[in-house]
This record gives C-alpha cells, structure tokens and sequence, in this order.
C-alpha cells in the first residue's frame, strides 16, 4: 500500500519530493488546508458581492484585455473561455513524469489559501495526481512571465471535461475518464480560471525534477571519475585535503572527500606512480565537479523557495481583507536557474569525455581503444565520438534562454522571461549527461580490466560487479550500440541513499 504525504503549511523539501517520487506517495489534503483554501473562496465570494468596482483577473479581462469589466453573472464563461484559449500549446508531449509533477506543485501552490479556487477543484487535482490520470501537456507555448500559461491551461481542460490525458498506459479524453469513474467536470468560479493558469509549475516541475537527477548524476559523475582514475592509474594527490582546505570551496572539499572515500583500500591508486602529474580532466575533478556542486545548491534553494511559494496572480489575503496584484508569476529567477543548472551540468559532460578520450589514447600501458588486438578491431574509437558529439550539442544548448524577451499581449506583458525554453533545455541538457558518463562507464570497466591483478576499492569493485552482471568484457568489435544503451540504463536506474545525494 501506497503511503500518504500530506498537503499542509510546511514547506516540501526536495528529500520529501524524492520519497514521493521514488515510492509512488498518494496525496492528502489536510484539514488545516482545506481550511485555508475554503476561507479564501469565501472571502472573495463576500467581496464580489459586495463591491461593484472591477478587480483584475476576478471580474476583468485578462493581459490587455485588464480594462474590460465583465458583468457577475458571466464570471464563470469567463473562466472557462480563459481555459479554453489559453490551451495553445504545440510540439512534444511534455513527459508524464514532469506532468505529475505539475499537478502537485499547483496542488501545493493552491493549498496555502492566497488563490480563492474552490475545494473541489484542488480536491479534483489531487485525485488525478492520485489515480495517475495525467493530463496531455505540450513543451512549446509558455513565455515563462504570466505564469506557465500554456502549459498549465491544457492542465486546467481536465478540470472541465475538456482536452486529453494519459490514464492506463493510453491517451484518452477526459470525458470517457471522468465517465467512467463518475466524476463531474469542475464548474470553475471567478477567479479559478486565472489562478490554475497563472502560475510557474511548469518550470518548476521541469527544475525540480532537474535538480534530483542532477544531485544523481554529480554524484556518478564522481563515482565514475573515480573509477576512470584508476583505470588511468592516476594519483591520489591532488585530492588531498590539505590542497582543498587553502581553497576552500565547499563543492570542491565536498567532492575531494567523496572520492577518497571511494577509493579506500584501493590497490590500484596506493601503487607506485611513475608519472608526476596527471592531465587536468583527472586531477581537476575536485574543482570542476566541486563547481557544478556548488551550482545545483544555489540552484536547490531557488527552488525549494518556488515550489513552496504562491505564484498566481492576484494574491488574495484574507486576514489582511485585500487582494494585489503583482508580478508573482514571472519565472525570471527559474529562468537564470535553469541556465545555470544547464551550464554546470554541461561541464560534467565536458570534462567527462576528456577523460574517455584519454583513456582509448593507449596512454599508460592501456592498449590504443582499450582493444586487445587494435587494428584488426576498432575497440572503444567511436563511442568516445559518440560522447564528443553529446557534448558538443551541449554546448549549443547550454547558451542561456533568460537573456531573452519578446513583447506580448499587445504590450502589456513587456518583459518575460523564456524560462520555460531553459527548462526544456535543462531537461535536454541533463539527459545527455546520463549518456555521456554512461559512455565513460563503459571505457573505464573496460580499461580496469587490464589492470588485473591489482584491484579497486572494495565499494568501487562491488559497482563494477553490479556493473559487469548487465555489460562483460568486450574481447573483439561488436555492435556497440546495444552495450552503450545497457550502460545507459545502468546509470539510470541504479538507486542512490538520498542523504548521499545532498551529503
């Protein structure tokens, strides 16, 4: 049975967001949100009726439409029509694990009562969150300024009988899944229609999820770095403390410590160096995986402050009997985020293929492409092209999206943000790193193995057996291919302790 996390005040941190993920964690509103979330609808409701004068967003038009009053007893076409319009998105499906997370992001946005939706709407959000009917989301149509509006519009069609979504492994239409399980379309109210669109759930789902790869990948881009300087049969100095605690970056230090960890007990690294140095892609592992360390943690604070943030517009404050509109929707500190987190994970990539590139170089008694017989087979020559190509779309993709903007809505929203363009870059960004350490992987089992009899540390060993029960020795040329995707999958899919990951 599924355990539950429940919706209240508390912030949700990104240890929270990785067991709900990870163990498939239903979702409960508690009384103290229901509570909020109620209080705040029937605010607006009283002050609707009792002030004629219009309020951006409740009883106006919408962008530059502001000055358009619209009459009380169309407040709910007006909402609908806003869903409906705003549904403009194109390109590729966004993945149903982003998606999922949009849903709970907006869930836990709309909780904290400073939105005036209704109870069963969000009520109506949790049960598609836990039933895994997953609203048909698209990557292209989102500014990242008055919200994800795109984006979460073709969220918000589910709510009211309209649009797709994926449910038992098929896309339907949301009315045969509602019919089916008996659920009624939501009949949105003043207000409900801005508050699902406003908002940075998009970006913040694509971030969020970014940034719990990302800590996983750092931590196998280490593992690996490790495994690839033995293989190299490298020197363990330059990951001294002492050098670290004169420069002390703390990613650096971080990352210096996991390493030696990693290779205690390692006869590889304790044997006699004949060679003084090594090339930069291995005794710099410290300061150059220690500086992308460094950028995840400014980029998990942004984060965790977004996800536990309202971020519709206007901002309803019952306590304080006032309702402002601002500028919470605009996504510019996601945006600068994401490039960030781009550009940092990009470096992994960089200094990762380096490494595979020395290692098939036929350096330090390995033999030329890591092949017993090179000449008459190629060995490992094309996949560190494979990983040079990755790498160089890096590159291109890793140029930042937030020093962009575009006018829209006839000059009303005059500046935004184009982080949702980094997002998915992020995301493209993030999922060749899987491929090209996968890559790197490959190359330093293979080169282990001529290593023999001297061994690795005790942990690293334990990896490398795991490792060898899904890809063995490669003696003569085969379709490299299919070994390149199982180390893909590999990396993919083997689980880390999460106090490792943000250790």
């Amino acid at each position: 049975m599924n355990s539950t996390y429940k919706i209240d005040s508390s912030d949700l941190t990104f240890k929270a967001l990785y067991k709900i993920i990870s163990e498939n964690q239903q979702l409960e509103l508690t009384q103290e949100a229901k509570e909020k979330i109620t209080s705040c609808r029937n605010y607006l409701d009283a002050k609707i009726n009792k002030e004629s004068k219009p309020i951006y967003g409740i009883n106006t038009g919408f962008g530059s439409l502001y000055k358009v009053k619209i009459e009380n007893d169309k407040l709910q076409e007006l909402q609908e029509n806003l869903v409906m319009s705003h549904a403009c998105g194109t390109g590729d499906e966004v993945p149903k694990k982003i998606v999922k997370l949009m849903l709970l992001l907006k869930i836990k946005s709309l909780s904290y009562g400073h939105s005036g939706v209704q109870l069963v709407t969000v009520q109506r959000l949790v049960d598609f969150y836990n039933n895994d009917i997953l609203p048909v989301i698209y990557t292209q149509g989102s500014l990242g300024a008055s919200g994800d509006l795109a984006p979460l519009a073709h969220m918000a069609l589910a709510l009211i009988g309209k649009g797709h979504v994926n449910y038992k492994g098929k896309i339907q239409k949301v009315k045969v899944v509602t019919k089916e399980l008996g659920w009624q379309a939501i009949q949105l109210r003043s207000k409900e229609g801005l508050a699902l669109l406003n908002g940075t759930q998009f970006m913040s789902a694509y971030g969020s999820y970014l940034v719990l790869k990302s800590y996983k990948l750092k931590y196998f881009a280490d593992l690996i770095g490790s495994l690839s300087l033995e293989a190299f049969d490298g020197n363990l100095s330059p990951f001294d403390s002492l050098i670290h605690m004169v420069r002390p970056h703390d990613g650096q230090v971080k990352t210096a410590k996991r390493v030696r960890k990693f290779l205690e007990g390692s006869e590889l690294i304790s044997q006699p160096k004949k060679h003084v140095q090594d090339p930069y892609s291995f005794r710099c592992i410290p300061q150059v995986h220690g500086a992308t360390n460094d950028t995840l943690e400014f980029i998990k604070k942004t984060f965790r402050v977004e996800i536990n943030g309202v971020t519709d517009n206007p901002n309803i404050f019952v306590d304080q009997d006032t309702i402002i509109s601002g500028g919470n929707f605009h996504g510019q500190p996601l945006a600068l985020a994401l490039d960030y987190l781009g550009i940092a994970m990009a470096e992994l990539g960089n200094i990762s293929e380096r490494r595979t590139f020395q290692l098939v170089s036929g350096l330090r008694g390995l033999p030329p492409f890591l092949i017993a017989e090179s000449g008459l087979n190629s060995g490992f020559m094309i996949p560190q092209y494979t990983a040079a190509s990755i790498v160089s779309q890096n590159k291109q993709l890793a140029t930042p999206a937030s020093i962009d903007s575009i006018v829209s809505s006839n000059g009303q929203e005059d500046h935004v943000s184009m982080g949702a363009n980094a997002a998915t870059k992020a995301y493209r960004i993030v999922e060749n790193i899987e491929r090209i350490l996968a890559i790197e992987l490959l190359n330093a089992s293979q080169a282990l193995y001529f290593r023999k009899p001297l061994k690795t540390s005790p942990f690293l060993q334990r990896v490398l057996d795991t490792y060898r029960k899904e890809i063995q020795f490669i003696e003569k040329d085969e379709i490299l291919h299919y070994t390149i995707q199982k180390s893909i999958n590999f990396v993919k899919h083997l689980e880390i302790d999460i106090e490792e990951l943000f250790d």
